[in-house]
């Protein structure tokens, strides 16, 4: 039989798949001997069983009942007893953190009859009715679906009746009313009264964290974060212990190190009389951590030994979730704590230093994404700016934007191509959806714990938090600052996450630091302050540590001799795109097609000389900037309608004026040639390799100027690497003729300058046909050079001008894949494409390289997979080189090498 149900003491944080990231870690904290409250945990494995099928395991009821008998017993306590009623949580817990995205109900087991014996057992009649009246809410929101503001109106009703501020102000009486309140709303949007049956509640509760698996702000929070939909969440049943039994309780959250930072010390929000959902929920101001010193310093100090004890048994960064009840602490979670993308480079340093883990630990605990986070422009310190108000510095960086009080605004003014601030008193998770969206986030309350600061440092967006000087109109659609600012939506604020600062209106934004020392610019004494630095030097430390694990290569796409110097400056090790479409764009582009309209051989000949000065002075100029490294050329690939006239414009020319009754001839027999070539479907039509084959004059005129240039710079002592990839072919066949007229330009220019002159000679792998065939085409190749934008589209059938528009987010939504084709390497199609002709050209030609040029070379997931299939090498963008770089590093240290035709 299997088993769906472990209890805390069973299990370890290894058992993540099985227990989810929440219940492994109270089942490793419980083996540590820390003070965690008896409770069970309901496996993912119960969780798929259930979406699977849309009912619990058979075993579930039964195994779900022995547990809860044996937490009776060590309680002494029973659900739903009149007198001493046990309480539990009914919480979430997926493998991976998904903070607020999925459900939670407090206080499961609270009735009509056992809320005055907790209240006679506690000795607390305002605890007892506060617990119940959050039971309501929570069970009446997360389990049968009311919407939350029917609740929160009737809270704020009775605060304004009795003339108070917060919940914290009303009395028993006050929340004795609010239960019934809360009651007959439940009835009114059910038509169901609220379940005073305990056990209804835990199995009903039970279900609704299962079902939240699939709600959407969980399914959009998944893509966002890449993490695979079939995992199912656990569920954990814990005994209930109270922050809320007055000023000697209370709850918090605590970080070993500062998440935002990495600084070393006690950092954390503490709300004295609360429970865990206030604090996290952001709908009150929290205390430092360090306060609960003078309030509770015997809870403080024990607080302080189990987050060392933590640190050291998890080797890193702790979050700690904890109650205090009556002076007792208990711990209610632990997890490798979310970062900030600087906090993440110092505090990796920080424990290499101490001597906890090595340098490839830590080269696996930073990531590509977090350093193109810190390679993103910060505010200038130099300009002026207007400083309105001050909050918590929840997440580092500097986003200027349009204000927005909603999430629908802020996702339609983003789609309309606007940066975008949210500006909210706290976030819920149905506001995912404008962070996503947005630049920045601000928020009026909550700590560095609250929902806005957790999820904005998860998804790298600007966050400050906890402006208590805003005030929010959300009718008005403004808000104002102490002192008498208004700022109405539509208005541009800057924030600075890092110091928490808003400023009214744009303030301009300059280079990282990150990438000035990346530049191998050094930074002056005091430029920058000491946490910074030491995030600069984290980053320097781990780039070289990458570069020495790495195997493959990283070269850059450029087509301009300053993006070649940029990208080398960078740590590119040679060009792996070279595109030279771009070469004939502007005024060039007319004598090209004077080229291919040309109606004699000496009007096309003309057109090849004119332009063959000025493709060899591209070419001088690139492989200087390179010299020394190898630079792949990639000869004309663009569809042949782009070196034509336009059909429309043409054809309303010759109407226009045959309605003058005129005739232009020069325009007649343009159009006449024009639609004599013209193409139904131009990216599957004349480009690449076959313009090559039926304009030879091209291709020649590229080649022999790659070889002047190597020539002349060989003349001069430099060390011209190039390599002439042909592009689009699909046939052995095809490769072979150009390369056979490749090797003659190169062997005429060889004896007209008496240079030595012999290049690589490759192809683009980026049709099926190609892939399939690749130990065919790998005779006639001496490199392969995979574009996987194209070969994306011809594996998919999918146009990407058009598609990522209108089809992606339909079928993002309905889970076709989780992340789009062309941003991730799709491994089981189009990676196993390249994994096919990765290795029938290695048999072929077993010195043949290989090498990735399409977008996917600068994605770190994407690299991971190229890595694994033994690629020679990726090239990507010349700024996203650095993060190609060290996810290199770290995938020679991870990735599994797969064998023919797999995918990873």
């Amino acid at each position: 039989m299997t088993q769906y149900v472990f209890d805390f003491s069973q299990g370890s944080k290894d058992d993540k798949d099985l227990l989810g990231g929440k219940g492994a870690n109270l089942a490793e904290m419980t083996s540590l001997g820390l003070p965690v409250p008896p409770g069970f945990t309901i496996t993912t494995e119960a969780c798929r069983h259930y979406l699977a099928t849309g009912r619990e395991p058979d075993e579930l009821a039964e195994q779900v009942s022995a547990q809860l008998s044996e937490l009776e017993r060590r309680t002494g306590k029973r659900l739903g007893d009149p007198d001493d009623p046990l309480l539990v949580s009914v919480r979430s817990g997926a493998k991976f953190s998904m903070p607020g995205m999925m459900d939670t109900v407090l206080n499961v087991g609270l009735t009509d009859v056992s809320v005055t014996g907790l209240a006679q057992r506690s000795g607390d009649d305002r605890f007892a009715w506060d617990s119940y009246r959050r039971l309501v809410q929570m069970f009446g929101e997360t389990v049968l679906g009311v919407a939350g503001h029917h609740f929160s109106e009737a809270i704020e009703a009775m605060q304004a009746d009795r003339g108070v501020e917060s919940d914290v102000e009303l009395g028993a009486e006050d929340l004795r009313a609010l239960v019934e309140q809360f009651k007959k709303i439940v009835h009114r949007e059910c038509g169901e009264d609220f379940p005073q049956d305990p056990h209804r509640q835990l199995e009903l509760a039970v279900r609704a964290v299962f079902d939240s698996w699939n709600t959407e702000r969980a399914r959009l929070y998944r893509r966002q974060e890449r993490i695979p939909d079939d995992l199912g969440t656990a569920v954990n049943v814990c005994t209930m212990v109270f922050g809320n039994l007055g000023p000697d309780s209370g709850t918090g959250v605590a970080f070993t190190r500062d998440p935002a930072t990495g600084e070393q010390g006690v950092y954390g929000d503490y709300l004295p009389n609360a429970q865990g959902e206030d604090v996290v929920a952001g709908i009150r101001n929290t205390l430092p951590l360090t306060e609960l010193a003078e309030l509770d310093r015997a809870s403080y100090d024990s607080l302080l030994g189990i987050m060392a004890t933590l640190e050291r048994h998890y080797r890193d960064l702790c979050d700690i979730e904890f109650t205090i009840e009556r002076g007792t602490l208990w711990m209610l979670q632990t997890r490798v704590g979310k970062r900030t993308a600087a906090a993440a480079f110092r505090i990796a340093g920080q424990l290499v230093d101490e001597g906890v883990i090595d340098d490839d630990e830590a080269l696996s605990r930073v990531t590509g994404a977090q350093l193109a986070q810190l390679m993103f422009p910060q505010f200038d310190p130099s300009a002026q700016r207007q400083v309105i108000a001050r909050g918590m510095a929840a997440s580092p960086g500097a986003a200027v934007g349009k204000v927005a009080f909603d999430s629908a605004t802020a996702v339609e003014w983003a789609a309309a191509g606007a940066d975008v601030i949210l500006v909210r008193r706290e976030t819920s998770p149905d506001d995912l959806q404008g962070m996503v969206a947005s630049r920045g986030v601000l928020t009026s309350r909550g700590g560095k714990t609250s929902h806005a600061a957790v999820v904005a440092r998860g998804m790298g967006r600007t966050c400050v938090v906890g402006v208590d000087a805003l005030r929010l109109d959300p009718e008005a659609r403004a808000f104002t600052v102490e002192g008498g600012e208004t700022v109405r939506e539509g208005d541009v604020i800057s924030i600075d996450g890092g110091t928490g600062e808003v400023f009214l209106g744009p303030v301009p934004v300059v280079p990282s630091a990150v990438v000035d020392a990346l530049h191998g610019e050094p930074t002056a004494e005091g430029e920058i302050d000491p946490a910074r630095q030491e995030v600069v030097d984290a980053v320097l430390r781990f780039m070289d540590h990458a570069d020495r694990r790495r195997r493959m290569a990283v070269r850059a796409n450029a087509d301009t001799a300053e993006d070649a110097a940029r990208a080398r400056a960078l740590g590119a090790g040679g060009i792996g795109l070279c595109r030279t479409e771009h070469m004939f764009l502007g005024p060039r582009r007319k004598i090209v097609e004077r080229v291919i309209l040309a109606r004699t051989d000496e009007q096309r000949q003309a057109g090849l000389d004119e332009l063959r000065p000025l493709q060899r002075d591209d070419f001088v100029g690139i492989l200087e900037a390179m010299d020394g490294l190898p630079v792949t050329i990639r000869l004309l690939d663009p569809p042949l309608h782009e070196f034509l006239p336009d059909l429309t414009d043409l054809s309303v020319r010759v109407a226009v004026a045959e309605a003058k009754g005129e005739r232009d001839e020069e325009a007649s027999a343009l159009l006449a040639e024009v639609r004599r070539l013209h193409e139904q479907n131009p990216m599957l039509g004349m480009r690449g390799v076959r313009l090559g084959l039926m304009v030879p004059e091209l291709f020649r005129l590229q080649v022999r100027a790659i070889a002047e240039a190597a020539a002349e710079l060989r003349g001069k002592g430099r060390d011209p690497r190039p390599e002439i990839m042909i592009p689009l072919v699909a046939a052995v066949q095809e490769l072979e003729a150009v390369r056979d007229m490749a090797e003659a330009t190169v062997a005429e220019v060889a004896a007209e300058t008496g240079v030595d002159l012999s290049f690589p000679i490759g192809t683009m792998i980026e049709l099926p046909r190609a892939a399939m065939t690749a130990h065919a085409v790998a005779e006639a190749a001496e490199f392969f050079s995979f574009g996987t934008n194209d070969l994306t589209q011809t594996a998919w059938g999918f146009s990407r001008d058009d598609v990522e528009a209108m089809i992606f987010p339909t079928y993002l939504e309905r889970g076709v894949f989780g992340v789009s084709p062309f941003e991730s390497i799709d491994a089981e199609g189009v990676g196993r494409l390249v994994s096919i002709a990765a290795w029938e050209g290695k048999e072929t030609r077993p010195e043949l390289k290989l090498g990735i040029c399409g977008e996917h070379g600068g994605d770190p997931d994407s690299i991971h997979f190229f890595e694994s299939i033994k690629l020679d090498y990726v090239s990507c963008s010349p700024f996203r080189v650095p993060v190609a770089r060290l996810e290199a590093g770290r995938a020679a240290l991870t990735s599994p090498h797969v064998r023919h035709g797999e995918s990873a």
